[in-house]
């Protein structure tokens, strides 16, 4: 993330390597990218942002935007991109809970954790009534948890500790998204990416209800610094 450069891989306990994309991910938001940004509604939460390309493009649009990644080099990148971002897992206490209109999980975040049905219960709790989450799911159709390192296979110095993953297929996330009440929105590949966009079960609000973004864009006002949640531009 530093450097924006790899090799950079996960690797499971039995060896295998799944090759990280960090130089398209330290890169400008590329046409696939930007093809999914078109698809946002209104506030959105990127959801371990990384470097902070699509939070960045997101901004420049003048969206409200908000990338979280538990990297503190992956904050500080996107905090220099001119995003707003925390140091916070998706399952610590976020801003805006309930309140925003879309959430990301692109470049394979929908393995955060290990557990795709505890991810996606999660992000409805995190989703306005009737909000819109886009995926990024493997290009294979797998379904698999594992324990995972990330790793640089030019210096064995620089594994990390081992943390749950997991690989979801687009059939397979429809699956776990239908058995946990999410509608089916959208699903699609371009350049070679497959994504799926559901839609939270929580019944939509009125017209009478609108949601609060006022509330949204209240609950990113820059904090105090700290070494554990670097605070959001102003």
């Amino acid at each position: 993330m530093r450097t924006g450069r790899g090799p950079l891989f996960l690797r499971r306990a039995d060896g295998w390597l799944l090759p990280l994309d960090v130089e398209r991910w330290c890169a400008r938001a590329d046409p696939v990218d930007l093809e999914v940004l078109d698809r946002c509604e209104g506030a959105v939460l990127d959801v371990g942002c990384g470097p902070g390309r699509l939070v960045a493009e997101l901004a420049a649009r003048g969206r409200i935007v908000l990338g979280i990644d538990v990297s503190e080099a992956a904050v500080a990148r996107t905090l220099r991109l001119g995003g707003r971002s925390l140091r916070r897992s998706v399952f610590d206490p976020l801003p805006g809970e309930g309140r925003w209109d879309t959430v990301l999980l692109m470049d394979g975040n929908v393995g955060i954790g290990g557990d795709p049905r505890a991810l996606l219960a999660r992000v409805a709790a995190l989703l306005a009534p009737g909000g819109l989450l886009i995926a990024e799911t493997a290009e294979a159709d797998v379904d698999e948890r594992a324990e995972v390192q990330v790793v640089d296979v030019t210096d064995a110095r620089t594994a990390g500790s081992p943390f749950p993953w997991a690989r979801i297929g687009s059939a397979a996330l429809l699956r776990h998204a239908g058995a946990a009440g999410w509608r089916a929105a959208a699903q699609w590949t371009s350049g070679g990416r497959r994504f799926v966009a559901l839609r939270s079960d929580r019944d939509a609000r009125s017209s009478a209800d609108p949601p609060n973004r006022t509330a949204v864009i209240s609950s990113q006002r820059a904090r105090k610094p700290s070494a554990d949640c670097p605070a959001t531009a102003s």
